[in-house]
C-alpha cells in the first residue's frame, strides 16, 4: 500500500474529528440527508460526464494505482533486465523460464521472449498494452477530479436546500439554529470529500502517470534488448538514459567497481 496516501487521508480526517470533539459533540456533525445530497449527487454528476462502459474500469485502475505502492523503480528495473540479459546470454531464452520476475509488465515481456515471438510482435503488443493502461489511468484521474469538482458544488446545493427549509419555518425561532447547522453540514461534507480524498488522489495519479509511462517504456525497450540477445553491459548502456544524472552516475560507478 502507498502509506503516504493512506496516512494523509487518515491524519486529515483525524484532525477534523479531534477538533470536533474538543469543541462539541460528534453526533452534531452527522446528518444522513446531507450525506446523500453530497455523495449521491457527486456520483450522479460524474456518471453524466463519463460513459458507463469505461467508468468503473477507470475508477478501479485509478484507485489501485493511487493507493498501491509499486516497488519497481527505473534503477531496479534496469538492474533486473541486465540480470535477465545475462541469463539469456548464458542459457538462451528458455533459461528465463527459471527466473522469477515480480513486475507484471516485465514478466509478460519475458514470457514473450521465452515463447520466441518476433520482435515486431512483442513491441506492438507491449506498446498497445502500455497505451491502454495509461489511458485508463488518465481516465481515472479525470474521474477523481470530476468527483472533486462535484462534491463542493452539491455541498452548496445541499446548503441552499437546507436554507429554504429553514426559511419556510421562520415562525419557529427555536428551529432556526439547528436547521442552519444542518444546512451548513453539506458544505462541510463537500469540502472534506473534495480536499481530503478526490483532488489529492487526482494529483497523485498525475504524478504516477509520468512514472508509469517512463517505467513501462523502459521495460519495453529492455525486453527488446533481451529479444536481441544483447549483453548486460549493452542493456545498461541502452537503458541508462531513463535515469536522472545522479542515479545514472551510481550505476556507472557500480559497473566500474
Amino acid at each position: 500500500m502507498d502509506l503516504a496516501s493512506i496516512l494523509g487521508i487518515v491524519i486529515s480526517f483525524s484532525v477534523v474529528v479531534v477538533a470536533i470533539f474538543l469543541g462539541g459533540n460528534l453526533s452534531q456533525f452527522v446528518d444522513v440527508p446531507s450525506m446523500l445530497i453530497v455523495i449521491g449527487g457527486g456520483l450522479a454528476a460524474t456518471l453524466i460526464r463519463f460513459p458507463l462502459s469505461g467508468l468503473m474500469g477507470a475508477f478501479a485502475t485509478g484507485s489501485r494505482v493511487a493507493f498501491k505502492h509499486k516497488k519497481s523503480d527505473a534503477r531496479s528495473l534496469i538492474e533486473k533486465i541486465a540480470e535477465l540479459a545475462d541469463v539469456v546470454r548464458r542459457s538462451g531464452p528458455l533459461g528465463l523460464e527459471e527466473v522469477v520476475v515480480s513486475d507484471p509488465t516485465l514478466a509478460k515481456g519475458v514470457q514473450y521472449v521465452t515463447d520466441g515471438y518476433e520482435a515486431a510482435f512483442i513491441r506492438d503488443a507491449m506498446e498497445r498494452e502500455r497505451d491502454l493502461f495509461l489511458e485508463r489511468l488518465e481516465e481515472g484521474q479525470r474521474v477523481f477530479k470530476a468527483l472533486g469538482d462535484s462534491a463542493p458544488a452539491f455541498g452548496m446545493i445541499g446548503t441552499l436546500v437546507g436554507l429554504v427549509q429553514m426559511l419556510a419555518n421562520m415562525d419557529d425561532p427555536s428551529a432556526i439554529g439547528p436547521s442552519m447547522a444542518i444546512a451548513l453540514l453539506t458544505t462541510l461534507y463537500g469540502a472534506l470529500i473534495a480536499n481530503v480524498i478526490c483532488m489529492p488522489v487526482a494529483d497523485k495519479l498525475g504524478s504516477k502517470f509520468k512514472t508509469e509511462e517512463l517505467n513501462q517504456s523502459l521495460i519495453i525497450d529492455g525486453v527488446m534488448q533481451l529479444r536481441g540477445n544483447k549483453s548486460p553491459d549493452a542493456v545498461k548502456e541502452a537503458l541508462i538514459s531513463y535515469l536522472p544524472e545522479s542515479a545514472r552516475t551510481g550505476i556507472q560507478a557500480s559497473e566500474a567497481a
